[in-house]
């Protein structure tokens, strides 16, 4: 596997995160919007960094167990845009179908990932 195909995922994840943090200054300021703003930046930006450190783990079930956690929060982070898209709380539309795609397409990713981890941990 060549280093550059290696990171592709990671790069991904990062991009993901600057979205997620733009989309949280774009958020309104008011209750609503600054609670939302902090929850989904957490969720948001998380994957990104445990990914990074599935790269580096000592054992294969901290692998599993890091990409759970990422795919965990993609998940929670999938919540936090639909309560963002269905409040109407901004007016990026076209952004937001986006950046929830691409929080499915991720999702979908890590899923196959922690499959595929279990199963030659398992051989």
């Amino acid at each position: 596997m060549s280093k550059e195909k290696k990171y592709d995922l990671q790069n991904r994840l990062v991009d993901y995160a600057v979205r997620i943090i733009n989309l949280s200054e774009a958020l309104p300021d008011t209750k609503a919007g600054k609670h939302i703003s902090l929850q989904i930046l957490r969720s948001g930006t998380s994957p990104a960094a445990n990914y990074g450190e599935s790269q580096s783990v000592e054992s294969k079930a901290d692998f599993v167990h890091k990409l759970k956690i990422a795919l965990k929060e993609l998940r929670e982070t999938e919540i936090w845009l639909k309560i963002i898209a269905r409040a109407e709380m901004v007016k990026m539309s076209s952004k937001l179908d986006s950046l929830m795609k691409e929080t499915d397409e991720l999702i979908a990713i890590l899923f196959t990932s922690v499959g595929t981890a279990k199963q030659s941990k398992e051989r």
